[in-house]
């Protein structure tokens, strides 16, 4: 027996795989650690159970995002040839979203509970049961399920919907030492957009790089693989973006000379505009604008019809959060040419930004604003700063990788902010952010910060009377108002994520977003329950209120606002935004300014970007219509030209899930 026993040994040691049953392939028990900006934010655990006929994996999952715990227990239970016998779900997905799922086997039938409805399927067709992006144990078994059932493109999951998974070649990884060989999967159809998993060559998850119930990036490493996180995180940059180069369908036109005829060009710095006029581009760059009479062009020219329509700058999204690649083709197809990122993982932003900037990916220009928070327990991200010293580090890191900003977030100490924007400043870099616990946003612009994220840290300066509304004449209100602009503060005001967070959840959610039914359905499920009881939002309608009338009082102030999401639905959440801006009092020319000029300026690229001028840069939109008598014409853009390339925005979004 003991030889025997060393026999086995060996094999294991010398690399020969020993045949396994499914059931046995796996660990008894493994600890996956959990990942948000790059900081291990909790973990995944499981633990096995077997009988002669079945195997229970028993998961507890949790993890602390920000000071909330996200905790959530499942157990899936298995035939010993890996056939689904029951799964149970319960507990919270992220800081906003609840979970309480059940699947069994029962009369022949699944058997299966959401939340508090019922209904039964047969079980005469391949199946799995999973839900959403966690648990990763659960995607781990659902592979290996896949793989025993022929790989098939498409395979329905329960409660609903299906998955698609891919074979996506191997990758080599080196652990103290060691060369190791991993295999590489996509999966679609459990969240928006693709995610990658990483397994040995036994098919125990290594690694899973997914997106959490807020759109938030997570990620999964088995423990003893945790120096490898930032390796997989660059690789999944590139994967992603490279898999939009690889669709055989993707067609975008790249002429040496494009000629826009016949439209009206929005002049955002002059406020003449060009009627039949005619944009010549020439290697990417604008080379005239002008009258159709006056215009010369080769006629070689790749010629655009436009009568009837109107030119603008491409648009700006100040305030990004670049979660996923499939974020990339959903900016540009509603006319985002440029995006600051307002803090996000280090590797995998560069990574992104490289990809794209190389002409491998698509996406807008990324203005990078690289995050630094404190050290507290409701922080984020890896880092950090505590004394004057970190305080100086971290600034001269994102220095020397390129940065354009620093955001600053909530948990920095009052003290340091002002080393964070001290050394800023003597680099050459502007300082943007949340304004600190324990701070006011006039602390915060006189410890040196130059612009600050959400109108909720001017609201909070406010005096608000019993009526519930601001008076804005009144004197402590007009000296913040004075203040911000003696101080040249520029605001990312970011309502549309107020308007979605006080909504009330019986509502139509289309008065939002009008084009919610196209969105895919990982968006529309992830989306159609953000908001609050009809009685919670009824008492914070005064505040979103406020909140608008500040927008307009902080333009009619000379303070300068720029266009921001904050993420929300891909794209067309800066659509909303721009609408809302309107509905606050501001004009339709003033609005479009704050997305295109205006945020160029502030952040010193106008020289080549910003406006429809000769010598930019070609990012240009095509809108059917006229946003300067309608802003909500800006949803019906028709063309895209980014650098000169020319992108369809319907192909666009088909191209990461949306229907149209």
């Amino acid at each position: 027996m003991r030889k025997l026993l060393l026999a086995i040994i060996a094999l294991f040691y010398s690399g020969i795989s020993i045949a396994q049953s499914p059931s046995e392939q796996f660990k008894d028990s493994a600890i996956f650690l959990l990942h948000k900006f790059q900081q291990n934010i909790g973990t995944e655990k499981y633990t096995v159970s077997k009988n002669d006929s079945s195997i229970e994996y028993h998961i507890d999952f949790k993890f602390v995002d920000r000071g909330s715990a996200v905790p959530l227990k499942a157990v899936l239970k298995l035939s010993n040839n890996l056939n689904p016998l029951g799964l149970t779900l319960k507990g919270r997905t992220s800081r906003m979203s609840t979970i309480n799922d059940t699947v069994k086997v029962q009369d022949g039938k699944y058997w299966i509970r959401v939340d508090d409805s019922i209904f039964t399927r047969p079980v005469n067709s391949e199946v799995f049961p999973v839900a959403g992006y966690s648990p990763g144990t659960v995607q781990m078994l659902l592979i290996q399920y896949w793989k025993k059932h022929n790989r098939p493109a498409n395979l329905e999951t329960i409660p609903f919907g299906s998955v698609q998974i891919i074979s996506d070649g191997t990758d080599t990884f080196s652990l103290n030492g060691n060369q190791m060989v991993l295999e590489r999967y996509v999966i679609g159809g459990l969240i928006w957009g693709n995610e990658l998993v990483w397994t040995d060559t036994q098919g125990q998850l290594i690694c899973l790089i997914t997106n959490d119930a807020e759109g938030d990036k997570l990620e999964m490493m088995l423990e003893p693989y945790e120096s490898l996180l930032g390796e997989f995180i660059t690789k999944s940059a590139r994967y992603g973006m490279e898999a939009f180069a690889k669709n055989s369908q993707l067609k975008f036109d790249h002429p040496s000379t494009i000629v826009i005829k016949g439209a009206t060009v929005v002049d955002v710095v002059n406020g003449k505009n060009i009627s039949d006029a005619v944009v010549v581009i020439e290697n990417g760059k604008i080379k005239s604008v002008g009258k159709a009479s006056k215009s010369k062009f080769p006629s070689t020219a790749q010629i655009i019809e436009a009568k009837g329509k109107t030119v603008l700058p491409g648009l700006w999204d100040m305030h990004a959060h670049f979660e996923q690649s499939e974020w990339g083709p959903a900016y540009l197809a509603e006319g985002v040419t440029s995006v600051r990122d307002c803090g996000n993982e280090f590797e995998y932003i560069n990574a992104i930004r490289k990809i794209i900037d190389d002409g491998i990916g698509v996406g807008p220009h990324i203005l990078r604003a690289g995050i630094i928070d404190g050290k507290g327990p409701r922080g984020i991200g890896m880092i950090r700063a505590d004394n004057e010293e970190e305080a100086k580090k971290q600034v001269q890191l994102y220095k020397e990788n390129g940065f354009d900003q620093i955001k600053i977030y909530s948990s920095v100490k009052p003290e340091v902010v002002k080393a964070i924007c001290s050394e800023a400043h003597r680099l050459g870099l502007t300082v943007t952010g949340h304004i600190p616990n324990g701070m006011n946003i006039k602390q915060g612009v006189d410890s040196g910060m130059d612009m600050v994220n959400h109108v909720e840290y001017v609201y909070s300066m406010m005096k608000v009377d019993k009526d519930k509304t601001i008076h804005f004449s009144d004197s402590s209100n007009q000296s913040v108002l004075s203040f911000l602009k003696n101080h040249k503060v520029v605001i990312d005001p970011t309502l549309g994520i107020y308007e979605f967070i006080f909504r009330s959840t019986s509502d139509d959610i289309t008065k939002i977003e009008p084009a919610f039914s196209t969105l895919p359905l990982a968006l529309q499920v992830l989306f159609k329950n953000v908001g609050m009881t009809p009685a919670q939002s009824n008492f914070y309608q005064p505040t979103l209120q406020n909140f608008k009338s500040i927008v307009n009082a902080l333009h009619e102030n000379g303070i300068q606002i720029v266009a921001g999401t904050d993420m929300m639905i891909p794209g067309y959440s800066l659509d909303r935004e721009l609408e809302l801006y309107v509905q606050a009092g501001l004009k339709p020319y003033d609005v479009i300014q704050a997305s295109t000029i205006v945020p160029a300026r502030v952040m010193k690229k106008d020289s080549d970007f910003g406006s429809v001028e000769k010598g930019k840069w070609a990012d240009i939109i095509i809108v059917d219509g006229n946003p300067l008598e309608n802003i909500s014409d800006i949803r019906k853009i028709s063309v895209i030209i980014k650098d000169g390339t020319i992108y369809d925005p319907v192909q666009l979004r088909r191209l990461v899930g949306f229907s149209r």
